[in-house]
C-alpha cells in the first residue's frame, strides 16, 4: 500500500474465536469505521482492511500500544522481528547478546517448545491468516475488477505465512476461508499437503494479481512467481522429491518479463531509498514507514541491534539519533571466512587489525566491522564481542538522510524477494538439472556486481554444493534466509559445519537433525486436542 495510506481501525471476526450471537452483526454508526458490516460498502474500504493484512508481518497492531496480540513487549514478538531471530541467530550469521528470555536458546540451537519467540512467531503467522481468510471470505464472488485483484493479494499474504508456517513448523494448524466462524479447534495439515495447498493456491491467483513492477508494494504477479520458485526450491526437503525443474520455471518467468535488474549499488537494497519504486531489483518487501509503520521493528530492530556506542554508533553509521546503540546481533567468525576472502585479501595476517572494516575486500558486498574480539566468550556475551554487521541502514544509498527522517524509526523495507534471489535460485537449480553452463552465467551476473567487474567471476570448475551455500551467504546475510538454505545443503544441524556456540559448545558442535524443524508451541498441543508434537520434542 502507499506509505501514505493510514490503516484504519476495523474489526475483523477471528476464524477461532468468532460468535454465533446475532446482535452481533451490525453495521457501525460510525461510517467512518471499517467492520465486517461496511466493508463491501466502499473498495477503498477494503484496500485499508486489505493494509492491516499487510501491516500485520511487520508492527504489533494499530498503534504503538495497542497490540493485536498481548504481550511483555509488543515490539519484541512481532512477525518479521521474531522471523529474523529464528532464522538468523540459529545459524553462523547471527548471535544476540541479550539476557531475554529464549534467546540464549536460539544462540546456541538447544530451545524446547516454551521458546517464547517460537510461540510469537507461530500466533502471529496464525493471526495474518484469519486475518486473510475474513477478508477473502467477504470479498469472494465480487464482480468488481479491484476488489478481485484485493482477494487475490490476500490469498498471496495468506500463501506467504504458510509457507512460513511449512518452512519453519512443518505441521501447523490449518484454516481457510471456507471455514466457519465459532470457536472449534483447527485441524493439522502435514507439511506435504501443506506444500500442495500453497503450490495451488498461488497458481490459481497468479493471473489475478498487478503485473511486475506495477503496484509495489502490493505483491504482484512476480511476487507469487518468487514465492513458487521458493517453494519449489526447498521442495525436497517438505516433501521428500525435488522440483527444481518448476524452480527454474518459474525463476525464467521473473527474470524473462524483463520488469527488474540488479541495483547497481548493491547496498541500495538496505537503505532508506530501496523501495521497488526506485530500486529496480525489488519484488517484494515488507514496507517500512518511519511516520506510519512506527515500532522498533523490522529493519529499525535489525539496525539498533546491531548497532553499538562503541564501533557500530547508529548515529554515524545510519542516521538514527533516538533510542540507538542496542549493542545486541553481530556475526560469528565462521560467517566472517564465509563472507571474506581473508587469506586472499590480507595474506597471512589472522585478523585485519589495519582494516577494521575490511574495506579492501574487493567483494563490496561486506559491511563487517571488527569489534572488541572475533572470539566470542559466552553465548550471552556483550555485543562487543564478535564480527559487527551495519548492512541495514536509514540513510539513503548515496549516504544521505530521506526526507523528515524520523529519529527513532527507519524508512528502509524489509527485502523478502529480490532479482538477485531469481538468478541464484535458478543458478542453483539448474547446477542441480547438470547445466553448469547456466548456473556459472547467473551467478557471475550477481558477483559482477558485488566486484564492480569480472575481477570475481566464477569458472564451472569452482562451482560446487559449498560454493553455491557461500555465495547464497555473501548475497543474502541478515534477510532472515540462513537457516532455510543451511537446512536444504545440510548444514544446520548435524552436518559437518560448526560455528561458535553452535550446540552450546565454544567452538560448536554436531546437533540433532530434528532442529532442522521447530517444535509446534507447547502451548499450542496442549491446547488442541488435533495437534500431535513434531518429531524429537
Amino acid at each position: 500500500m502507499n506509505k501514505k495510506i493510514f490503516i484504519l481501525g476495523l474489526m475483523l471476526s477471528a476464524l477461532t474465536i468468532g460468535s454465533c450471537v446475532k446482535d452481533l452483526d451490525v453495521t457501525p454508526k460510525d461510517p467512518n469505521t471499517i467492520m465486517a458490516g461496511n466493508i463491501m460498502n466502499d473498495p477503498v474500504y477494503m484496500k485499508e482492511v486489505l493494509g492491516k493484512i499487510y501491516a500485520s508481518f511487520v508492527i504489533a497492531g494499530q498503534n504503538g500500544s495497542d497490540a493485536d496480540i498481548s504481550a511483555s513487549d509488543v515490539n519484541f514478538f512481532t512477525t518479521a522481528r521474531a522471523l529474523w531471530n529464528l532464522q538468523e541467530i540459529t545459524t553462523d550469521e547471527a548471535i544476540c547478546g541479550w539476557g531475554d528470555v529464549g534467546i540464549a536458546d536460539l544462540n546456541t540451537q538447544t530451545w524446547s517448545s516454551s521458546n517464547p519467540f517460537l510461540t510469537a512467531l507461530y500466533q502471529r503467522l496464525s493471526l495474518s491468516i484469519t486475518y486473510a481468510n475474513d477478508f477473502i471470505k467477504l470479498t469472494n464472488g465480487s464482480s468488481d475488477p479491484a476488489v478481485q485483484k484485493y482477494n487475490a493479494e490476500a490469498r498471496f499474504l495468506r500463501a506467504l505465512a504458510y509457507y512460513y508456517h511449512m518452512d519453519l513448523f512443518g505441521n501447523p494448524p490449518f484454516t481457510t476461508d471456507a471455514d466457519g466462524v465459532g470457536k472449534y479447534y483447527p485441524k493439522q495439515i502435514t507439511r506435504a499437503r501443506l506444500f500442495n495447498y500453497i503450490v495451488s493456491e498461488l497458481h490459481a491467483i497468479e493471473d489475478k494479481l498487478g503485473e511486475p513492477k506495477a503496484s509495489y508494494p502490493q505483491a504482484d504477479k512476480a511476487a507469487a512467481w518468487m514465492l513458487l520458485a521458493k517453494v519449489y526450491l526447498n521442495a525436497e526437503v517438505y516433501t521428500g522429491t525435488a522440483k527444481l525443474d518448476s524452480c527454474k520455471l518459474y525463476c525464467d518467468k521473473v527474470i524473462n518479463s524483463g520488469a527488474y535488474s540488479l541495483a547497481t549499488n548493491y547496498r541500495q537494497n538496505f537503505s532508506a531509498d530501496n523501495d521497488g519504486v526506485h530500486n529496480p531489483e525489488m519484488i517484494f518487501a515488507f514496507e517500512l514507514d518511519g511516520d506510519k509503520t512506527q515500532g522498533y521493528v523490522a529493519t529499525t530492530f535489525i539496525i539498533e541491534s546491531c548497532s553499538d556506542a562503541t564501533y557500530i554508533r547508529a548515529e554515524d553509521f545510519h542516521g538514527l539519533t533516538s533510542n540507538t546503540n542496542w549493542n545486541g546481533n553481530r556475526a560469528r567468525k565462521q560467517f566472517m571466512n564465509v563472507l571474506v576472502d581473508t587469506l586472499a585479501t590480507y595474506g597471512n595476517v589472522p585478523v585485519p587489525t589495519t582494516d577494521p572494516t575490511f574495506a579492501q575486500c574487493k567483494d563490496k558486498r561486506v559491511f563487517l566491522k571488527m569489534k572488541k574480539s572475533l572470539n566470542i566468550p559466552s553465548p550471552s556475551s556483550s555485543g562487543d564481542y564478535g564480527i559487527g554487521v551495519y548492512k541495514f541502514t536509514a540513510k539513503n544509498s548515496d549516504g544521505t538522510l530521506p526526507a523528515g527522517q524520523n529519529p527513532a524509526f527507519a524508512n528502509t523495507d524489509f527485502p523478502i524477494f529480490r532479482y538477485a534471489d531469481a538468478l541464484l535460485m535458478r543458478a542453483e537449480a539448474s547446477f542441480r538439472l547438470g547445466d553448469d553452463a547456466s548456473a556459472v552465467s547467473d551467478i557471475n551476473l550477481v558477483r559482477t556486481r558485488a566486484y564492480g567487474d569480472a575481477s570475481g567471476n566464477i569458472t564451472a570448475g569452482q562451482l560446487t554444493d559449498q560454493f553455491l551455500l557461500d555465495e547464497r551467504g555473501r548475497e543474502f546475510y541478515y534477510e532472515a534466509q540462513r537457516r532455510t538454505d543451511l537446512v536444504r545443503f545440510g548444514k544446520f544441524t548435524d552436518g559437518n559445519y560448526n560455528w561458535a556456540w553452535k550446540g552450546n559448545a565454544y567452538n560448536g558442535s554436531n546437533t540433532d537433525s530434528h532442529l532442522n524443524l521447530f517444535p509446534i508451541p507447547g502451548a499450542e498441543v496442549s491446547a488442541n486436542p488435533n495437534i500431535h508434537q513434531n518429531t524429537g520434542y
